[in-house]
C-alpha cells in the first residue's frame, strides 16, 4: 500500500467500501476521483490496489453510486479541466459561485440547448444528448463535461446496467444529469428529516475562491497558485 497524507498526517489508504469512501469525501470536502498531479489527493490513492476496479472487485467505481444516492455529495467532471471529482454541497456551492462568474464558463449556443432541455424535462442522459444534437457518444460526453465544468449540471443519478443472459453487472453504468439547484435545493415533496438548502452563496466570487483555497489547503497543504488554479480548471 502507498503512503498518503491528510492534513499533514501520514496515513495508509482508508477507502474499503462505500461507507469509508463517503466518510473520506466528507473529510476532504473536495476531492478528485483519480490520481492527479497533487500526490495523495484522490480517492484512488486512498484505496488499496486490490480493491481498485479489478475483475473481482469494482471498488470505488461502484461505491460512488451509494455516495451519489446519499443526497449530500456532488459528483461530476468539475476539477482538473474536466476530471471526475466529489464535493460536499456547501463546497460545491462556492465552486458554482466562482465558476459562473467567469466569462470562460458561460454556455455556448449548443450548450444552452442542453440546459433548455434540462429546464423542460428535468434531466438529460448521453443518448438524449446524442438525439437532441445529432452527435456521437464521444462528442456528447465532451459537451456534457464542459457544462459540468461550468457547474451548470451535475450527476443526478447513476444506475447499474445488467447485461447478458445471466444479467451480469460488470461495471457498466448509466448516468443522468440535472442542474445543481434541482438536485440540492428544497424539494417539492421533502422526505422526513430533509433540511432545505440553498445553492445561492452569501460570498462574492473572489471570496468563494479564497474559501476553496482554504478547503484544498486543509486537505493536502498549500499549493502553488498555478497548481491550485489548474486544479480548479
Amino acid at each position: 500500500m502507498s503512503i498518503i497524507r491528510i492534513n499533514g498526517e501520514i496515513r495508509t489508504p482508508v477507502v474499503n467500501g462505500p461507507e469509508s469512501m463517503l466518510a473520506l469525501i466528507h473529510e476532504y470536502r473536495l476531492v478528485p476521483f483519480f490520481e492527479n498531479p497533487v500526490t495523495g489527493y484522490s480517492i484512488e490513492e486512498h484505496t488499496p490496489p486490490e480493491l481498485w476496479f479489478t475483475e473481482d472487485n469494482l471498488g470505488p467505481w461502484d461505491w460512488k453510486i451509494e455516495c451519489v444516492h446519499s443526497g449530500d455529495i456532488a459528483y461530476g467532471k468539475f476539477l482538473w479541466g474536466g476530471k471526475a471529482a466529489f464535493a460536499t454541497v456547501d463546497v460545491y456551492r462556492e465552486l458554482m459561485n466562482w465558476r459562473r462568474s467567469l466569462p470562460k464558463y458561460q454556455p455556448s449556443e449548443v450548450q444552452q440547448r442542453i440546459l433548455d432541455y434540462i429546464q423542460e424535462k428535468g434531466s438529460i442522459s448521453v443518448p438524449e444528448v446524442r438525439k437532441l444534437l445529432g452527435v456521437s457518444k464521444s462528442a456528447a460526453d465532451a459537451i456534457l463535461a464542459k457544462i459540468q465544468m461550468q457547474t451548470r449540471i451535475i450527476t443526478g443519478d447513476i444506475t447499474r446496467v445488467y447485461r447478458g443472459p445471466d444479467l451480469k453487472y460488470s461495471g457498466w453504468q448509466r448516468s443522468s444529469f440535472c442542474s445543481p439547484e434541482a438536485l440540492f435545493e428544497e424539494l417539492d415533496f421533502p422526505f422526513p428529516g430533509y433540511v432545505p438548502r440553498s445553492m445561492k452563496s452569501a460570498l462574492t466570487p473572489s471570496e468563494s475562491l479564497d474559501y476553496l483555497k482554504d478547503i484544498v489547503a486543509a486537505a493536502c497543504g498549500c499549493l502553488p497558485e498555478k497548481t491550485f488554479l489548474k486544479l480548479l480548471g
